[in-house]
């Protein structure tokens, strides 16, 4: 997987260097250019997790790009109105990560996430403990977090 990924870095900036455009689409042209090459050429190959991985990697980020700028508008609002909406709670969010990697990747992509804050892992690790800072019903969060970041994170890292 990790070749390539350097073969695909490769194929970008040689795009870069025969265009002679140096510049951020440029160079993201060249990498989805070089991972259709790389696709079409390692068809009959057996290990096909590269080109498996990197659309849902893709995926998760645009997702996660998503739910970030939805989570800072909702808190700029609450600061700029003079009514204030927010509705503090804890949650105790079951975990299907598993290793220390896992659960430290959704922990700290949990925490990025503005209104959300993870205080703590349960001694069995089948559980995070989240402050949330608008928590209307807290079945209805568990479940957006699980089927959102949680479920896309766990095919990444998979």
């Amino acid at each position: 997987m990790i070749k390539y990924f350097l073969m695909n870095l490769l194929l970008s900036f040689i795009w870069v260097a025969l265009t002679g455009s140096l510049s951020y689409s440029s160079f993201i042209f060249g990498a989805l250019l070089g991972f259709f090459v790389l696709w079409v050429m390692s068809r009959n190959e057996q290990d096909q997790r590269y080109f498996h991985r990197v659309p849902k990697i893709i995926s998760f980020l645009l997702y996660f790009i998503w739910e970030m700028i939805k989570a800072n508008v909702q808190v700029a609002y609450d600061v700029m109105t003079p009514k204030y909406f927010f509705r503090p709670g804890v949650v105790r969010f079951p975990l299907s990560a598993e290793t220390d990697l896992e659960i430290n990747v959704l922990s700290t992509f949990i925490s990025l996430t503005p209104g959300t804050l993870i205080l703590d892992v349960s001694e069995d690790k089948k559980a995070l403990y989240i402050h949330v800072m608008y928590l209307n019903d807290p079945e209805t969060f568990v479940n957006g977090l699980k089927m959102g970041v949680e479920r896309r994170l766990m095919e990444v890292l998979r």
